[in-house]
């Protein structure tokens, strides 16, 4: 019996959208070596720990995945404080400040658009503590890709400094920035295109240029 595939303009869509993933960071990796190189060594000689933080996310349809960065946080920080990070949190390094404020910590995850886990515009990917807190609607979010730079991020970018000016930076997480972050993501559901994540891609780089 023939098999029959998916023809439709979205399922195209979806499959041009992991080509142009795949052509970017397979050139972006190879012509930001260097720069990683340079990062790498000023995380390890600069703090104790590993260069790379790993930490589980879930992606695609829900399914975990290990999402990297560049250690910006002093080792086991996850055991002195929660998984919300304010304006100001000491467990963040001195060069993790930079790194953070540059948005160069989450180069590794070039690496995670190259193996699928994520793609270079989606929603951002949460950790399980914080999917299990979705609501159904909100769900929705992980019928795509995670990316690396998103809506949320342009419309949020100065959540470090709204959750520091917080009584409770963990409750007014989880009770409303989190929820205003889906909402925003799940705009993105209905307007993705290559275009679209070009344009995303250009406003994140001018926001970073900007800092």
């Amino acid at each position: 019996m023939a098999t029959t595939t998916d023809s439709s303009p979205r399922a195209a869509g979806y499959r041009g959208k992991r080509v142009f993933d795949l052509c970017i960071s397979g050139l972006a990796l190879p012509l930001l070596s260097p720069l990683f190189l340079i990062i790498s060594v000023l995380v390890k000689v600069s703090s104790r720990g590993p260069v790379f933080f790993r930490q589980e996310r879930l992606g695609l349809f829900g399914r975990p995945f290990i999402m990297l960065k560049f250690r910006s946080m002093v080792v086991d920080a996850s055991r002195l404080g929660s998984n919300v990070s304010p304006a100001g949190d000491p467990r963040v390094t001195r060069l993790g400040s930079f790194l953070r404020k540059t948005y160069l910590d989450e180069m590794p995850q070039l690496l995670n658009v190259l193996r699928g886990d994520m793609s270079l515009v989606g929603p951002r990917p949460e950790t399980p503590e914080y999917v299990a807190m979705y609501s159904p609607q909100e769900r929705r979010v992980l019928d795509v890709r995670p990316g690396m730079a998103g809506p949320s991020t342009l419309a949020f970018e100065s959540e470090a400094d709204v959750l520091a000016r917080s009584a409770d930076p963990y409750r007014y997480y989880v009770d409303h920035l989190m929820h205003a972050r889906v909402r925003v993501d799940l705009e993105y559901l209905e307007r993705q295109s290559i275009l679209y994540d070009l344009g995303v891609l250009l406003r994140t780089l001018l926001m970073v240029v900007s800092e």
